[in-house]
């Protein structure tokens, strides 16, 4: 997309940002935050004190620094929600940029086409839309075949092929047809086509609280009561302690004082980022061309513990390429690679080039010199399983190459009197044991030998599936192949299990089975056959190539139609997990350091003998210059700590593959302890830069 690339920061949407920060303060909106909530109500009360002594000429400049930095936390805590929504909104108008108001070409189905606005059309309308039209909404091709120009959603500037009857007849609004003439039917309703919800998703318009999050704001109201209570019930202990040292009440903590002491001990660091943390994590998975229906797939991707992938195109290149030749006995090598290349001629398929590629490569042997009237093509059927050539010489023979199975070429020498030798057989029965596929080649009734047909892993895919096993997920491939090829390839490519020989119910039971043992499941799938599982399993990615059915069985839809894809969503989803729970960890290891750095200073007064320091002032540890310095310094750096934060929850803790216990010792050691320790250093810092004013 064109925004991938977008500084994490930016002169524009830090302007945006700091105005939709005071926007925020509309207290409908902001009770949706209610630690922050909390805090906007504690900057009123102090603002109404600051007011009321300003009138009655009793002003103190301390209650008004203690006002202008709340007021200042409520606004840096907006600011850190409004960067988040503002990225999304930058990748929002970048959308729109690619919304055209077009003309659609409504047809009847016969012969009658309309020219209407886009705008009219309904689901279930049929438009044809040829060389250079743009696809006025999301569809499926029900006639044709053509190729797109999909760079307008997915960044890509190089054309795929959408056609009618497979797994890759879904279209999408905005794009260009390049090539050709297709027929589609919309299968959306204005407004609620698949850029609609892409723009209204990464907006936030949609985005609801997910579980985790739902569960993390009910534990930080629950700490939010309990320091209200305790900081309500200070007076009564200062006022006894007042009492005690011979000191007037006049000298109790005051409403500002409370409010501010208040606001350093609640977890407003988390309570300030909660929300961008969640909005991020949306938004780099977007970034990387997938869009979530939910925040709540998001967080399932970071739980996952079974992913089940498709072999082909996932693990394995999706084409079986030309390995070998194995000539019969008898048979040269040479004279095999010229039969497997004059039987290929006309084989469009990866694998009938990569014969011919092969045989050049090998043998030197270039495409054979034949007269057009001379050579007639066998094509593939699924009937024959078999392809070749027929080539009439100069005195009139034919010669009739034929490469397939091994079972059709042996049926097919057998009809001409011939046979397959045993040590061919024995061969195939090897590849196939290796994970190959064995492609045999005849001439008349003679076998000649074997082609290697490998199906090549993807380079680097089995230190990925390390990874994900580092992770502690369990890697399940799913294939067609039979049982031996399936193992050889699981084996290879260093996945935990295999489903060989599977049906679409094959994949949907083996979620159900792994969802009944109390783990999460992801999915990806393009097909109307895999919809079924995709609606399954806990994280279901569809391709955007893929049919109608599988985007709307699946809660994530990957624009780039890459398969792999899956082991980035769970990194994202881990990802946005340990932001969340690091942050949390820091939070609230900073609100036990606040609450020993401020309580001691502020009671130093108590039990003092002639306006001195009292025996509590050993307390003090880190020295703070006075009680008013103490509240001041942890009230500026609370609020400064969330601007600092806020890069964080924007990019993510960094992420690495390892176990549960391995992550949450590392965040208690990094997170955990830093959070008690830097707001010492900070506050302490504050509180010497104030007493030289």
């Amino acid at each position: 997309m064109e925004n991938k690339n977008t500084k994490l920061l930016n002169k524009q949407l830090i302007i945006e940002a700091i105005v939709a920060s005071f926007t925020k303060l509309n207290p409908k909106v902001q009770i949706k935050n209610f630690v922050i909530f909390l805090v906007e109500l504690g900057a009123i009360a102090t603002t109404l004190v600051v007011f009321y002594e300003l009138f009655s000429g009793s002003f103190s400049g301390f209650n008004l620094q203690i006002t202008i930095w709340l007021w200042f936390t409520v606004l840096f805590a907006n600011f850190s929600e409004a960067i988040a929504e503002g990225r999304g909104k930058a990748q929002a108008d970048s959308l729109r940029k690619n919304r055209t108001e077009t003309k659609a070409k409504l047809f009847d189905g016969k012969s009658k086409v309309t020219e209407i606005n886009a705008t009219e059309l309904k689901k279930g309308n049929l438009v044809v839309c040829e060389a250079g039209d743009i696809i006025p909404s999301d569809g499926e091709v029900v006639e044709g075949i053509a190729s797109v120009d999909e760079s307008a959603i997915t960044g890509e500037s190089a054309p795929v092929i959408r056609e009618s009857g497979g797994d890759r007849s879904a279209v999408t609004g905005g794009t260009k047809v390049i090539s050709d003439r297709i027929v589609i039917r919309i299968t959306a309703e204005q407004g609620d086509t698949f850029i609609d919800r892409m723009i209204s998703l990464v907006e936030g318009a949609s985005r609801q609280k997910t579980p985790n999050e739902i569960a993390l704001s009910m534990l930080l109201v629950g700490l939010t009561i309990i320091f209200i209570l305790a900081v309500v019930t200070l007076p009564a202990f200062f006022g006894y302690g007042l009492a005690a040292s011979g000191l007037p009440a006049s000298s109790n903590l005051s409403l500002t004082i409370l409010i501010a002491l208040l606001v350093c001990l609640i977890p407003t660091t988390i309570g300030g980022l909660l929300s961008a943390i969640g909005i991020s994590g949306m938004d780099r998975l977007l970034r990387r061309n997938v869009i979530a229906t939910s925040g709540r797939a998001i967080e399932a991707a970071g739980d996952v513990d079974v992913l089940l992938l498709d072999k082909t195109g996932t693990i394995t290149l999706g084409n079986r390429m030309a390995t070998d030749f194995i000539p019969a006995e008898g048979i040269t090598s040479e004279e095999l690679a010229i039969a497997a290349q004059l039987s290929s001629l006309s084989d469009e398929t990866p694998e009938g080039r990569s014969i011919v590629v092969l045989a050049k490569e090998k043998y030197g042997l270039r495409a054979q010199n034949i007269h057009a009237n001379d050579i007639t093509f066998i094509p593939f059927t699924a009937q024959s399983r078999m392809s070749g050539v027929d080539i009439k010489s100069a005195n009139g023979s034919i010669r009739e190459i034929r490469k397939g199975s091994t079972l059709a070429i042996k049926k097919y020498v057998q009809q001409k009197d011939g046979f397959m030798p045993k040590a061919v057989e024995d061969v195939v029965e090897e590849l196939a044991r290796m994970g190959a596929t064995p492609l045999v080649v005849a001439e008349g009734d003679k076998v000649l030998g074997v082609i290697h047909l490998k199906d090549i892993v993807k380079g680097g895919i089995k230190q990925r599936f390390a990874q994900l096993r580092a992770m502690g997920i369990r890697t399940v491939m799913v294939t067609g192949d039979n049982p031996l090829t399936a193992a050889a390839i699981a084996a290879e490519a260093g996945v935990d299990d295999f489903i060989a020989e599977a049906k679409p119910e094959d994949k949907l039971n083996r979620i159900r089975t792994e969802q009944a043992n109390g783990r999460l499941v992801g999915m990806i799938g393009d097909g109307t056959n895999d919809a079924p599982a995709l609606a399954q399993a806990d994280v279901g990615i569809a391709m955007n190539s893929g049919t109608q059915a599988a985007r709307e069985a699946g809660n994530m839809v990957d624009l780039d139609s890459n398969p792999t894809k899956l082991i980035e969503v769970v990194e994202v989803g881990k990802q946005l997990l340990m932001t969340r729970g690091s942050l949390t960890t820091f939070s609230i290891a900073n609100d036990v350091s606040k609450y020993f750095a401020i309580i001691p200073a502020i009671t130093t007064i108590l039990y003092a003998k002639s306006g001195g320091e009292g025996p509590l002032s050993a307390l003090n540890i880190m020295h703070l210059s006075t009680p008013e310095s103490a509240i001041l310094s942890a009230v500026i750096f609370n609020a400064i700590i969330i601007i600092l934060l806020i890069p964080l929850a924007l990019r993510g803790v960094a992420y690495k593959p390892m176990s549960a216990n391995a992550i949450l010792s590392r965040n208690i050691l990094i997170y955990g302890l830093g959070g008690l320790i830097v707001p010492f250093i900070g506050i302490k810092l504050i509180d010497m830069v104030i007493s030289m004013f």
